[in-house]
């Protein structure tokens, strides 16, 4: 594990309709404590200190989640970084990052940051018509201006230094370049293009049976080209250099595209170890491994049956994404969009047909511009 997700807080000021935690058929975050109890912090911590040592890793990345995680407050964040970083004996290199909404983003938290130096990563879906139809306070406001607020903050000299990036769940019904630029206007350094969680038994919004309608595909593309016409882009687009990157042999960087082996385990606020959030989209319980920190070590995690299936590659994929062309590329997608409750998990994914366009438009913008032998396994296709 190169990656621990700790969810250190299990609640959110936010009610977005969207949400893979509070919004699907896994609800096991209401028998969960709000807070990650300073016990259990210290256990997390062995354990990533234990792993660290024990694989003699040059890198590990603590990414601090919820719920909202600065819910938690700043006291436990601060335990929590001074913990784990003198926790690790070994030359392990920690990376800090917290993943957030904004909107408690005060002048307490962005000088703890700088103090520990932990990257901010923040959700916005683009202007405040798009971003405030989804992601909303409970009773029914947009969090668009707050949002803003923040990110104008993290874009200040004295705290760009801590600016992870922009993350963007897909909404099909925005105009996308619209999106794109509302998102760059706040220049960031990185942004990411999230599909929106969803599988064969509850498809995502507007990805019907039909494989010749490809909406995501037809969002994304003009973004694409956009990006990938720029003479010197500015701000990265994680999903896009991913799926370059593969197209010409590289690696992949991205947990829904390639054939890398997943390499983060999550911690939730009572100290047991889950699978990917994801999941909690597939079905009750299917994050779940009956694993605790208590007990048992990140190894024991990697063996778990769920672990294993995605480090497994090529073979772990079902039938008809072995024989695909596409599928150095792809990889099958992401793992929780390939569930059904007939198949399990042996499935392409939901987004194949939208993958797939995606893709093969990649492949032809590089194949353009390339010669032959400068291309990868996908450019072929």
């Amino acid at each position: 594990m190169r990656q621990v997700l700790l969810k250190i807080h299990s609640r959110c000021n936010l009610a977005c309709d969207y949400c893979y935690v509070y919004q699907h058929v896994d609800q096991s975050w209401r028998d969960r404590p709000r807070v990650m109890s300073r016990a259990d912090i210290d256990l997390a911590v062995a354990r990533i200190a234990e792993h660290a040592g024990k694989h003699d890793l040059p890198y590990l990345a603590v990414i601090l989640h919820g719920g909202e995680p600065l819910l938690a407050g700043p006291d436990v964040i601060d335990y929590i970084v001074r913990a784990v970083r003198g926790a690790i004996t070994s030359h392990t290199k920690v990376a800090f990052g917290v993943q957030t909404n904004g909107l408690l983003l005060d002048d307490a938290y962005l000088e703890l940051f700088a103090t520990h130096r932990i990257r901010v990563g923040v959700s916005l879906d683009g202007p405040a018509t798009a971003n405030d139809r989804h992601r909303r306070f409970p009773n029914g406001r947009g969090s668009h201006a707050g949002v803003a607020r923040a990110l104008r903050r993290l874009n200040e000299a004295r705290h760009r230094p801590l600016f992870g990036g922009i993350l963007c769940t897909v909404d099909v019904t925005n105009d996308p370049l619209d999106v794109y630029h509302h998102l760059l206007a706040f220049d960031p350094p990185e942004l990411d293009f999230l599909l929106p969680h969803g599988n064969w038994d509850r498809p995502p919004p507007e990805r019907g049976p039909d494989p010749g309608r490809t909406p995501y595909a037809d969002w994304l593309i003009p973004i694409f080209d956009r990006w990938y016409e720029s003479p010197a882009p500015q701000t990265r687009v994680r999903l896009f250099e991913s799926l370059v990157s593969l197209l010409l042999g590289g690696p992949g960087g991205i947990e829904g595209l390639g054939l890398g082996r997943v390499d983060l385990v999550t911690v939730e606020t009572d100290g047991t170890l889950e699978q990917g959030d994801a999941l909690k989209t597939a079905a009750p319980g299917a994050p779940a491994t009956g694993l605790h920190v208590r007990w048992h070590s990140f190894d024991d995690y990697l063996e778990h049956p769920g672990a294993r299936a995605r480090q497994s590659g090529v073979d772990g994929l079902s039938a008809t994404c072995r024989r695909c062309p596409l599928v150095e590329v792809c990889g099958g997608g992401l793992y929780a969009h390939r569930y059904s409750s007939l198949t399990g998990f042996d499935n392409p994914s939901v987004y194949c047909a939208d993958l797939a366009t995606l893709i093969r438009h990649a492949a032809d913008r590089l194949a353009t511009d390339l010669p032959p032998a400068a291309g990868g396994p996908g450019v072929r296709s």
